[in-house]
């Protein structure tokens, strides 16, 4: 890792990093020292390149971060997967207007367009994850504020197996994700990106938005996961 000095020359020179000041980067940097994020050495006791301890230096109060350019990468395909097999779920269940927004922009805030009529649209989110024991999901600021305009939009969680298949799928209640999300406290700050763990109650098993129902639930594979409360019996 790279010393203070030359991270300091790195933020002070190169153009990718001129949208601080060289002042407002040592003050970033003070702030570390206060909250003991950062040793005597100019090292961080946050763990943040491969699980290696750095100097050694972990205290209590700071958890180790672990993080690393496969893991990251690992990520993104278990999401690219999880698109793919919702676009293949949709197409093959005859739903006849299915477009991968995603693959074009990200500005969207929803990563697939499904229609079966002019009444029956639907914008969706995907959620991807191999973990069959808990769902945890990150809602970005854009994806949510597309959510609380869009009656259109909805979030599809999707467990993705081995093969890259979808192995349950199911829709988050927005009613919850309104209530979870952060609140902003002040004009000067508001949050960017939010990682929430949904709890069962804020799930239900099938693709449906606020209107209709995408799939039938016996077309979609649904296993025993997350404990997903019942379908609602008013979405057709």
């Amino acid at each position: 890792m790279a010393g203070i000095p030359r991270v300091r020359v790195l933020f002070t020179h190169h153009p990718g990093y001129a949208d601080l000041t060289p002042a407002q980067y040592a003050e970033g940097l003070a702030w570390l020292r206060r909250m003991g994020m950062v040793t005597a050495a100019g090292r961080p006791v946050v763990d943040i390149s491969d699980g290696e301890a750095g100097d050694g230096v972990v205290t209590a109060s700071v958890p180790a971060v672990r993080w690393s350019q496969a893991a990251e990468e690992a990520r993104r395909r278990v999401g690219a997967a999880g698109e793919q097999a919702l676009l293949g779920l949709l197409r093959e269940g005859g739903v006849p207007d299915v477009r991968h927004v995603a693959a074009e922009s990200d500005a969207y805030g929803y990563d697939i367009e499904a229609a079966r009529s002019v009444s029956e649209r639907a914008h969706i989110e995907v959620k991807s994850t191999t973990d069959p024991t808990r769902l945890v999901i990150h809602l970005t600021r854009h994806e949510y504020e597309v959510m609380a305009r869009d009656k259109e939009w909805c979030l599809a969680a999707v467990l993705v197996g081995r093969d890259g298949s979808a192995v349950n799928v199911a829709t988050v209640d927005q009613g919850w994700l309104h209530s979870a999300v952060p609140a902003d406290q002040t004009r000067r700050g508001r949050w960017e990106s939010a990682r929430l763990e949904v709890p069962p109650h804020a799930l239900v098993p099938g693709l449906a938005t606020a209107s209709w129902r995408l799939l039938p639930d016996t077309w979609l594979p649904q296993c025993s996961v997350w404990t997903c409360q019942p379908a609602s019996p008013v979405l057709a």
